[in-house]
This record gives C-alpha cells, sequence and structure tokens, in this order.
C-alpha cells in the first residue's frame, strides 16, 4: 500500500491561509481524519501520524495551526517555553476556523474523525464541542479542566499517561465527572508516550492506542 503526502494550503472563514500535510490513502477513503499538533508545529512527528492514518485507510490532513502566528513552525521538544510563547498568542476561536478549514477539506472523503496530542488534544475536545465531527480521539489532553463547561457532540476517546508530570490523576478525574460519556484509557508510561521523537516514547502503550483509536474511528468514522 502507498500513500501520497502532499503540502496543501487551506483557507479560513476569516480569510487566514494556512499550511498543512495532506497525506491520501491508496484506494477509496474511509472518511477523513485531522491531526492536531502539539505545541511543537506540525513536526515530522505530526507527519508521520497523518501517514499512519492514511496507511489504515484515511484521508489524513495536519493544519500548522501556528501560521497564524509563526509560519512553519518547528519547535524543538526541549524547548517548552517556545511551543507555550506561541499557543499564548493564538485565540481558541481563531483555532476552531482553522480546524474547520482543515475538517471542510477532507470532508468529499466521507464522515471526518479529529485525533490530537497535548494542545491538540485539548483542541479536539474544543472541537468536537462546537464544530461537525464523527468522533475525537484525545492523547493526554493538556489542560481540560480549563474547558470542561463544554459538551461535545459526538464520542470522544482519551489516552492518559499514569506518570505524566504535566496531567495529574486529579485532573483526568475531572475530564471523567464533567463528560462521563467519553471513553478512557490509562496507560503505564509518561507524557508523550505516542513519539518515537521523545524520550518518554513507550512503544506498547503507544500500539495499544492506536489500535483503540482505529478500532474506535472504524466504528464512528468508517
Amino acid at each position: 500500500m502507498t500513500t501520497c503526502t502532499d503540502i496543501v494550503e487551506l483557507k479560513a472563514a476569516d480569510g487566514q491561509r494556512l499550511s498543512a500535510c495532506r497525506v491520501t490513502p491508496a484506494g477509496k477513503p474511509r472518511g477523513g481524519i485531522v491531526i492536531v499538533q502539539e505545541i511543537f508545529g506540525v513536526n515530522r512527528h505530526i507527519r508521520a501520524v497523518a501517514e499512519q492514518y492514511a496507511a489504515a485507510g484515511y484521508l489524513a490532513i495536519a493544519p500548522a495551526l501556528f501560521d497564524r502566528v509563526e509560519r512553519g513552525a518547528d519547535v524543538p521538544y526541549t524547548d517548552l517555553a517556545a511551543g507555550m510563547a506561541l499557543v499564548r498568542q493564538l485565540k481558541t476561536e481563531q483555532t476552531l476556523l482553522d480546524l474547520k478549514a482543515a475538517i471542510d477539506s477532507v470532508a468529499g472523503a466521507g464522515k471526518v474523525g479529529m485525533v490530537g496530542y497535548c494542545w491538540g488534544g485539548r483542541m479536539t475536545y474544543v472541537a468536537a464541542c462546537h464544530l461537525s465531527l464523527a468522533a475525537g480521539v484525545v492523547y493526554y489532553g493538556g489542560g481540560l479542566p480549563q474547558v470542561l463547561d463544554r459538551t461535545p457532540k459526538c464520542p470522544v476517546m482519551f489516552h492518559f499517561a499514569e506518570q505524566d508530570q504535566h496531567i495529574s490523576a486529579a485532573d483526568v478525574e475531572k475530564v471523567k465527572q464533567a463528560y462521563p460519556l467519553g471513553h478512557y484509557y490509562l496507560y503505564p508510561a509518561d507524557h508523550g508516550f505516542n513519539c518515537s521523537d521523545r524520550p518518554a516514547h513507550e512503544p506498547a502503550s503507544a500500539k495499544l492506542a492506536l489500535e483503540r483509536s482505529l478500532d474506535f474511528l472504524h466504528r464512528h468514522v468508517g
């Protein structure tokens, strides 16, 4: 099976233009998947994730959400402060416009799901509350307790890590209490366990989380 990776331009409803990595699957797509970046930009890992979902049969797209403040941002994993500084310059309402542009760009493939990591997980949760999605998958969503006044309109799956120093067990419990309909999984790993470019990478947990995510998306997206 082969896939085709392209860098495309999206246009949000307010006129903002942003780049995106789009990966087209071989054969007829099962649906569309929007991949939402961490605070480090659409880097090698996020592009690899898009390719992973395309290999599973989805038309995948990863929008460069930092383009509103810095085009082509690719922040080193060691520079957390730089990534947070970029996030602080973004407005949630504008990021939702960019995510909607990404959803619309793959909607021709069928139903659309979203998969997000850390800050991208938080934005996936928010998008599930406000945009037209068939399903959302949240990996170690940072800052989720701050957005629990909103309720998702589609099924959402959550992957958390037992050793996560950024997301406490108390935070996870808050999410569960606010949204009991969610599908929750906890892994013997640390924050960022899905990323093979980080020391926290935990292959067994990443593999299991992907299997669960794909099963979930097959049921709700296609």
